[in-house]
């Protein structure tokens, strides 16, 4: 078997479970397997006519993409509540919480409409409710204050602006989850107008946190 057709090859539900394995407190449900399955096949298809992903092999994308989004479920409890993923891109991480998280309310906020045409297709597929796909800049995006009770955001960069706007619309309590590098992650805890917790490094990465905050009263 050659290289290429190794890398197209399909994981299976269980080789799909055993990698978000590094990532998740307890084990991935089947329903949420096949719907990871699902989003993976939708993500390779798509990928050929659009930049959503530069990693090739299944397992990997699993891992990085998949896993590494779930995995801020395990740093703060998200069971429900309203989330936007700002810079959505391929969905990453927004999309990966709801599925582990169904009860979640999900806006996906994206600019590019190549990419939210992919958004409302990976919802429509996996049959997901309570998403909504916003084409644009969140700075341009008009919601109420007080909206959101997680804010999230993957390798976006522009912090200084987004946190800004996420004062805006948290409400009182709210959260925002950054996956970054740990410069970045260095750099942002030296704000005093956010309360941050520790970054918890990445599982499988040397460089990469997650890095939780709070507005400063």
């Amino acid at each position: 078997m050659s290289t290429d057709e190794t890398k197209n090859e399909r994981l299976s539900l269980d080789e799909i479970a055993h990698a978000l394995s590094p990532y998740v407190r307890t084990a991935v449900a089947g329903p949420q397997l096949v719907s990871i399955a699902k989003y993976l096949a939708l993500l390779k298809k798509w990928n050929q006519t659009i930049p959503l992903t530069s990693l090739e092999e299944d397992a990997q994308i699993v891992a990085q993409h998949f896993g590494e989004s779930m995995f801020a479920s395990s740093l703060v409890p998200m069971e429900r509540g309203r989330l936007a993923d700002v810079g959505s891109g391929a969905g990453f991480p927004g999309v990966p919480l709801k599925i582990a998280s169904p009860e979640l309310r999900l806006t996906l906020v994206e600019p590019n409409a190549k990419k939210c045409a992919f958004l409302r297709e990976v919802q429509l597929v996996l049959g997901l409710s309570g998403v909504e796909v916003i084409r644009s800049r969140y700075e341009d995006f008009d919601v109420p204050p007080n909206s959101f009770d997680f804010i999230c955001s993957r390798a976006l960069g522009g912090y200084k602006s987004l946190l800004e706007w996420s004062k805006g619309v948290l409400r009182p309590g709210g959260h925002v989850m950054l996956w970054l590098g740990t410069e970045d992650s260095t750099l942002l805890n030296r704000r005093k107008d956010w309360n941050w917790e520790l970054p918890v490094r990445i599982p499988e990465s040397r460089r990469r946190v997650v890095l939780g905050g709070r507005p400063a009263a």
